[in-house]
């Protein structure tokens, strides 16, 4: 009984400290053949631009795209509003202006200073102007992450936002899809999927222009395309496996904590959910409520996978050391099921994104809240951040210096361009201050 569900470790055993120092050891091996596959994919569209595009379009998703109808036209996006219900719609509409409130608060803007006389600094802000977005199609299509992707691009003022998502049999979009995108400001949509998307957003084709980042999920073959055209251009990240971590006191909820661990479990027999709580009783009632939940799902047996194989229960004998745990993991979301969040909300350092309180929970975030629910994983909240408008600009930084505020400082140019060698640096200043 003990882990028939999902396994339970103390901290302060062998088998905690052994799990912890294992968390990440499972991860999805990547074949030397999709590497081949994808390097060759690219090279082709590389070189023969809509032709091979439409090649591997008609070979793995559908035989009727053709170069007159790859891009999506204006009576298309209208039609499918006629396949998609209102209530779909007002929700859609309704997640787009929390997104939009959420990250119109993280733009910057340009600034300049005088410093002291003669000297001028400053730092111009622009958005990036081209700018795919790649949607996955099928079942893994997922309306919430186009307005994730687009609307911070938007908002940063990304002028030209395209993006490419794999069409079905009969040369279709998925109609959620559509209306999703243009609830968000897409400016031009593609039916292209795979590899063969992300090359033709990076080198450009004769139908879709050249862009300068790459954003949005996708499986391993495109995964690894972006991996692949980066340097040609920027990309958001490699996302890993979808992860939850719930700290929980005495007093948290075992039905809460239940539905959202399996609200994680469900996307993917390699996601990760783990509560870490100091109590024993609720780590049973958990199991309990897991067992019991998960019965009435769809994706039961995913859900039942992913806690077996990479689910936990940590008992720990403070919040602080569940905090510690926390720390180490750093998960893509993280729930704070205690009595008072915001009293340790200072003490996370390694986080994507942080659920505060009992009424919080992790799919507020991935559709409602507003915070962009595109997060680090596989530990990288240590060093990353969730995609925000800041992933949508650049930064150029400009100086002014006169003749008299130049000649204050030429000396010591010299001086160290010339202990460096750069002896043609040291004559730039000399021409103009000797």
């Amino acid at each position: 009984m003990e882990d028939k569900i999902v396994k339970t470790v103390y901290l302060d055993t062998e088998g905690g400290s052994k799990y912890l120092k294992n968390f990440r050891n499972i991860e999805e091996s990547i074949q030397e053949d999709v590497t081949l596959k994808v390097s060759k994919i690219l090279e082709d569209i590389k070189k023969n631009g809509d032709e091979a595009l439409l090649k591997y379009t008609n070979l793995f998703d559908s035989k009727e795209v053709t170069k007159s109808n790859i891009k999506v036209t204006q009576e298309e996006i209208k039609k499918a509003y006629e396949f998609v219900e209102d209530e779909f719609i007002d929700a859609l509409k309704t997640a787009a202006e929390n997104i939009k409130f959420f990250h119109e608060k993280q733009k910057k803007t340009s600034w300049i200073i005088t410093k002291e006389e003669g000297v001028v600094l400053g730092q111009q802000i622009r958005a990036l102007e081209n700018v795919g977005i790649y949607v996955p199609g099928g079942t893994a299509a997922y309306p919430s992450s186009v307005l994730m992707n687009a609307i911070p691009a938007k908002v940063a003022g990304v002028k030209n936002l395209q993006m490419v998502t794999p069409p079905s049999e009969d040369g279709g979009v998925n109609p959620n899809i559509l209306v999703a995108a243009d609830i968000a400001g897409v400016d031009e949509i593609y039916k292209a999927g795979g590899a063969q998307a992300v090359g033709a957003l990076a080198f450009g084709t004769e139908s879709i222009s050249k862009v300068d980042k790459i954003v949005g999920p996708g499986n391993i073959f495109v995964a690894m395309a972006k991996k692949s055209v980066y340097g040609q251009v920027d990309i958001d990240m490699i996302a890993g496996p979808s992860e939850i971590l719930i700290i929980a006191d005495e007093r948290a909820k075992a039905k809460y904590v239940a539905a959202d661990l399996m609200s994680q479990a469900e996307h993917d027999v390699l996601a990760s959910a783990v509560l870490v709580t100091t109590s024993k009783e609720l780590a049973g009632e958990v199991k309990l409520e897991l067992e019991r939940q998960v019965q009435s799902l769809e994706r039961k047996d995913i859900i039942l996978k992913s806690l077996k194989d990479r689910g936990a229960i940590i008992i720990v004998d403070s919040i602080e050391e569940g905090i510690d745990v926390a720390n180490e993991i750093a998960p893509e979301h993280l729930e704070l099921c205690v009595e008072d969040p915001f009293s340790i909300l200072g003490d996370i350092k390694n986080a994507g994104s942080i659920f505060m309180g009992d009424f919080a929970p992790e799919p507020l975030g991935d559709y409602m809240a507003g915070p962009n629910h595109i997060l680090p994983t596989s530990g990288t909240a240590r060093f990353f951040s969730p995609l925000s408008v800041d992933d949508f600009i650049k930064k150029s930084s400009f100086t002014r210096y006169s003749r008299e505020a130049l000649s204050k400082i030429g000396d010591k140019i010299i001086k160290l361009a010339e202990t460096e060698g750069l002896t043609a640096h040291a004559n730039s200043i000399k021409v103009r201050t000797k």
